[in-house]
């Protein structure tokens, strides 16, 4: 019988990371938390949970040789999935708590909602709550999900890429915005499956799927 896979959780000091280890574990996969670059390196994939700030997400990521880790494994094609700040910090930049550098592998800023909808009305920030995610586009994951789905949000800022084709998720607060994004060997969501029940289950149970292909 083959070795379930066996999946790097990134340890940058998230809050979070122990419910996300439970809920992999729950799909099925064999989870290591670390901080160590060569065990993110030796993975059969990558999870970057999120809580948080983006700016002190990056200063971690950069002082412990972890940024360079993720990017290689990303780069090498092993599926890494990012969860809300795990997301971010894929894009060029990000503007809380300052303008600070992201790790580029998309074009784009991380920018705060809008004060306002729309139509005026004063928009609740940060989301938090349950919303609609409606999947696009091809990707694996997507392979294995419903069209639509509900998942837990709680965020005061949003990916703005400047490539339409990565954006794999739409969900409407404020407006549309970028609520997956994807390439490749890139599943990253601005919600936390590890706190949306039965939804959540299944984009890990995607996860769990996707992984053991590309082994």
């Amino acid at each position: 019988m083959s070795r379930a896979a066996k999946v790097a959780l990134v340890d940058y000091g998230a809050g979070n990371i122990r419910s996300v280890a439970k809920a992999l574990e729950r799909s099925g996969l064999e989870v290591e938390v670390t901080d160590l670059p060569a065990v993110v390196l030796a993975a059969d994939g990558v999870v970057l949970p999120g809580a948080g700030a983006f700016a002190d997400a990056m200063a971690t990521l950069r002082a412990t040789g972890l940024e360079e880790a993720v990017k290689q494994t990303i780069a090498a094609g092993r599926p890494y999935l990012g969860l809300c700040v795990g997301v971010q910090v894929l894009f060029e930049e990000g503007e809380e708590h300052g303008p600070t550098p992201g790790m580029g592998i998309f074009g784009g800023r991380v920018e705060r909602f809008p004060a306002k909808q729309p139509d005026g009305s004063r928009l609740r920030v940060p989301q938090i709550g349950w919303n609609e995610v409606r999947f696009q586009g091809d990707h694996p994951m997507i392979d294995h999900l419903p069209a639509r789905d509900h998942y837990y949000f709680v965020h005061s800022y949003r990916p703005i890429p400047t490539d339409s084709s990565i954006v794999a998720g739409v969900c409407d607060y404020g407006g549309n915005f970028a609520a997956v994004v994807a390439n490749p060997s890139v599943f990253a969501v601005q919600f936390h499956p590890e706190k949306s029940q039965q939804a959540g289950k299944r984009l890990l149970d995607a996860y769990r799927h996707w992984v053991e292909t590309q082994r």
